[in-house]
């Protein structure tokens, strides 16, 4: 029974959690949330970009992108961020001051970009190679049928990995910790890491765990739901009667002319 005590009072001491409870939300929430949506917005972009590269019938494009996504997929991702962080602070300094919140961004943006990219076209690649011969015979171009038939389609096979993505960018964003933080730009972790170590205490590190599932877990969950949405050829409404992976109907969901072998006279 006392190890039970000691046990509980180490990681479920409510007066612990109750003092760290409205800086870790008010300000360790906040700054986590802010490094994991930026840099998912930008790696997302980047590996958008890599994915079309490592797909590109140009070397000049393809190896590049390989030898990126190599690079930063088979480096830890703290010594990435140590990497970019101490080694471009004197630019950092120069450009933004003392704030390591943009190199930690560029960091954390960069990891997520070779992973992202991966994802990407892996998912593009998964498309039927018939959808693309299909809108090539409506009349239209290979980047047309790309950019409105091939890429979306893989795009959606993969959300749920680009999720998972996220989710563990969000877990990442813990690691910036490293380029040395003040008060106002903590996050979640280096919050509990800080009252568990002035206090002896691991409550608050147990509390900042509980906020990160607070996000991972219903962003999990509410992907599930929009992939089976997506599978079933739901938008909110009745159940469409056309394949979501038909490329004539995708094309005529953009508002495409009906032009080459596929089109009908009036």
């Amino acid at each position: 029974m006392e190890t039970l005590r000691t046990l509980w009072e180490t990681f479920f001491d409510l007066e612990s959690m109750r003092e760290s409870l409205p800086e870790m939300f008010t300000v360790g929430l906040r700054n986590t949330l802010l490094l994991a949506l930026i840099s998912a917005i930008l790696g997302t972009l980047l590996g958008m970009l890599l994915a079309i590269a490592g797909l590109s019938r140009s070397r000049w494009l393809r190896w590049p992108a390989r030898i990126y996504t190599d690079v930063f997929r088979g480096l830890p991702a703290a010594v990435t961020i140590l990497l970019i962080g101490v080694g471009l602070a004197p630019l950092g300094l120069a450009w933004w001051g003392p704030n390591p919140y943009p190199l930690g961004i560029l960091a954390l943006s960069l990891i997520a970009a070779a992973y992202i990219g991966e994802i990407f076209r892996s998912g593009i690649q998964s498309v039927e190679a018939s959808q693309l011969e299909a809108t090539r015979a409506l009349g239209l171009s290979h980047g047309a049928a790309m950019r409105l038939v091939i890429i979306p389609q893989g795009v959606r096979r993969v959300l749920p990995a680009w999720v998972n993505q996220l989710i563990a960018l969000i877990k990442d964003s813990s690691l910036v910790y490293f380029l040395g933080l003040v008060a106002s730009q903590r996050e979640l972790f280096r919050i509990g890491q800080d009252y568990a170590a002035n206090t002896g205490n691991e409550s608050a590190l147990l509390l900042a765990g509980l906020f990160y599932l607070a996000i991972t877990v219903p962003l999990t969950h509410l992907v599930n739901w929009v992939d089976r949405r997506l599978r079933d050829g739901r938008d909110g409404g009745p159940e469409s009667d056309s394949d979501p992976d038909d490329p004539v109907a995708l094309a005529g969901q953009t508002g495409l002319p009906a032009t080459g072998r596929g089109a009908t006279n009036a």
